[in-house]
């Protein structure tokens, strides 16, 4: 196939399906194999080009489980169409590595993985936060070289952030679950900017403010910002939890990063893009109080020249749906998407797809995201086109 190791299951399957990366646990296996599929996994860990994956698709493939690190465009799903293929599905629930365009010409769904990534990706930006406010990694790399010798009352004076302004830039699930967290645990203030109003959070802060009150606790803020400028110029957090498109690349620009406050705290668990990564570095040069937390990079798996170096940035390398539960998940619902497909069942609807997780899966393909785009509904099964 390649100059990559490729391991097959279920060799004798009728279907064919690649997939570009080796997935974690082995559920997705399963539901692939009871699809009567044959599964060829590329067990290497680098990331494939389009070239690679291509001559991979060969001459028969009936679908395929790609990587958000691999574009798949024209080139692809042309080759994908061709070798027969009628379904694709992305380990992610992003996919702006996607031309989804492009696989809407070629008449092939495209799968992605949402809700089993919310409470874990908002805990990570949680994490990034406090180890942002706190010093944390300084202080470790400080304490690992040898040089503490002891208490001192101003040894690595961080943020407190209990009661202060938490700014979201998009409040979908993700954003909102962070804001959550944050107003439970915290008591912060939150002002939000998105497309739409998120009443279901506004709800939820002025539910949990009935508690705060009761308790004798005064009450936190839920509001929608006008704008990002208002939200940046008011939060002494922000945290980025929009999509990346051309609306949001560089959304966080060189002027955008002097609105903020000096010794505001900037967290990035969404897409690298969505920050101008060489603004950043200057900026956090020459504002020492000023910090971040990025778990996402503008160029991966490069970075900004500077970045790791600079001690008041926190860097983890993506990792914010690294919990076995979310990333087996993730799998699964890969793999129902494909094997979905391939069975000629009938789209998922409800916004719950936890079932999927069950023992016993539903007979449906649980996340089709240009499914409007090639006229498919939930009634009865797709209408893909075998050889």
């Amino acid at each position: 196939m390649s100059r990559h190791p490729w391991k097959i299951h279920n060799a004798e399957g009728t279907f064919r399906v690649i997939v570009t990366k080796t997935l974690p646990g082995r559920r997705w296996i399963d539901l692939l194999t009871t699809a009567d599929c044959r599964i060829e996994v590329c067990s290497d860990s680098a990331v494939l080009d389009t070239e690679i994956i291509k001559a991979a698709i060969g001459h028969q493939c009936d679908g395929a489980i790609g990587q958000l690190t691999e574009p798949w465009g024209e080139t692809l799903f042309d080759a994908l169409k061709a070798a027969g293929g009628v379904a694709y599905s992305n380990y992610a629930v992003g996919y702006n590595n996607v031309d989804l365009d492009a696989a809407t010409r070629a008449g092939i769904p495209v799968g992605n993985t949402p809700g089993v990534l919310t409470e874990t990706t908002a805990e990570m930006a949680v994490a990034l936060t406090f180890a942002a406010a706190r010093h944390v990694g300084e202080a470790e790399r400080f304490l690992r070289a040898g040089r503490y010798t002891g208490w001192l009352p101003d040894l690595f004076l961080g943020t407190l952030l209990h009661g202060k302004t938490l700014g979201i830039i998009g409040a979908g699930r993700i954003g909102a679950a962070y804001a959550r967290m944050m107003v439970q645990g915290h008591g912060m203030q939150v002002i939000y900017h998105d497309l739409a109003a998120n009443t279901d959070l506004e709800s939820f802060v002025a539910d949990y403010n009935r508690f705060r009150v009761s308790q004798h606790l005064p009450p936190v803020v839920c509001r929608r910002a006008a704008s990002v400028e208002t939200l940046l110029e008011t939060a002494d957090c922000v945290s980025i939890h929009t999509v990346l498109d051309d609306a949001t690349r560089h959304l966080i620009d060189a002027r955008r990063l002097t609105l903020m406050k000096p010794d505001a705290i900037l967290i990035n668990t969404s897409r690298g893009p969505v920050v101008d990564e060489v603004a950043l570095v200057d900026h956090c040069r020459r504002h020492p109080d000023f910090r971040a937390g990025l778990d996402v990079f503008e160029n991966e798996p490069k970075m900004a020249h500077g970045l790791a170096e600079l001690t008041n940035v926190v860097i983890v390398p993506h990792i914010a749906s690294a919990t076995r539960w979310t990333r087996e998940g993730m799998a699964t619902l890969a793999a129902c998407n494909v094997a979905g497909i391939l069975s000629k069942y009938p789209l998922w609807q409800r916004p719950d797809i936890l079932p999927f997780l069950e023992k016993d899966p539903p007979h449906a393909i649980p996340s089709i995201v240009n499914a409007k785009a090639l006229g498919l509904s939930g009634q009865g099964g797709l209408d893909v086109k075998f050889k």
